[in-house]
């Protein structure tokens, strides 16, 4: 039991790390591309097609990376009406049966039809249809299955979190 408890708080870690970190630089230089798109545009008269996509790629790479950092902060949307008024368990409940009939159905969905998706476009070398785009289109497609793995670890770990809860055993009281 402890050993699935430190488990559970080492992947926390990691997401954590992966949130704080690399995301968090990955908001910095999406602040600096858009603020270096609207000086481009608005100053010098002209733009470049690599900086208008490699906007929307930082931005896709900041949305993916950051699921399971968010899940982990329990950031994502959902429908507090009732879930805020009750006690632990039935939240531990509530969170168990969501990872159980939604997340993870959803995420392996997407990873079993984005990983095969990946790999094609690797190996046929995928770049932007635009001229002046941004090559190796593969690497920002990657982010789809490796940000949905995330969330899929923290949905797992908010699962057994839940479970430990429901026995009432929370991981706060080790």
């Amino acid at each position: 039991m402890e050993t699935i408890k430190k488990a559970i708080l080492y992947c926390d870690k990691i997401n954590e790390w992966i949130g704080s970190v690399i995301v968090t630089s990955a908001v910095f230089i999406f602040i600096l591309v858009i603020f270096s798109n609207v000086i481009m545009r608005y100053v010098f008269n002209t733009s470049f097609v690599f900086m208008a996509e490699l906007e929307w790629h930082v931005f896709s790479f900041i949305f993916l990376m950051g699921a399971g950092f968010t899940l982990l902060h329990e950031g994502h949307v959902r429908v507090d009406i009732f879930y805020s008024v009750m006690d632990k368990k039935k939240q531990a409940l509530i969170n168990f049966l969501g990872v159980l009939f939604l997340l993870i159905p959803s995420c392996y969905v997407v990873l079993t039809t984005t990983i095969p998706w990946v790999i094609v476009s690797y190996k046929v070398g995928e770049v932007s249809i635009d001229p002046g785009g941004i090559p190796a289109r593969f690497l920002l497609k990657a982010t789809l299955p490796v940000g949905y793995f995330l969330m899929l670890i923290q949905g797992l770990l908010l699962g057994l979190k839940s479970v430990f809860i429901i026995l009432g055993k929370p991981l706060e009281d080790s």
